[in-house]
């Protein structure tokens, strides 16, 4: 993704190469994917999204925001700085174990002291619609900066 699909996108549209510039999201399992790669590569990504999902995948054991993911999550206050929008969205009928996952990774992000979004799409399941709320909410918050 780093090394050969951004900088093809980058050579090939009208595109700012930086990670001022830059955003990943994902759904479902894509979800757990583009926070991986996302969390992991922060000299590259300042906008990130997970739709239905997120790293601990359906887990719903509690996470400890020092060790969890490498410890990515560790410094709050660090992660805070770098990342401009950690964006997260679930269907309020999504079934079992996706809220209690989600809501376990919540809690992490919580504890750590980490700023992020929320967006519950009432009614909706894991569904299209689910993720077109999804798509509706994150999108207009990108390249924006309204954290102050």
């Amino acid at each position: 993704m780093t090394k050969e699909v951004i900088p093809m996108i980058d050579s090939t549209f009208r595109t700012i190469p930086d990670r001022e510039h830059r955003a990943m999201a994902g759904l479902s399992m894509g979800a757990n994917q583009a926070l991986h790669l996302a969390t992991g590569h922060l000299d590259t990504f300042a906008y990130i999204g997970g739709f239905s999902g997120t790293m601990n995948g359906l887990s719903t054991d509690p996470l400890d925001p020092a060790t969890a993911f490498d410890g990515r999550f560790k410094d709050g206050a660090a992660f805070n700085q770098k990342v401009k929008l950690l964006w997260l969205g679930l269907g309020t009928q999504e079934p079992n174990p996706f809220p209690a996952s989600v809501g376990a990774f919540r809690a992490m992000l919580e504890k750590a002291g980490i700023k992020y979004v929320y967006f519950s799409s009432p009614g909706t399941s894991h569904e299209w619609l689910t993720w077109r709320r999804d798509l509706n909410d994150f999108a207009p918050r990108l390249f924006r900066d309204d954290r102050n």
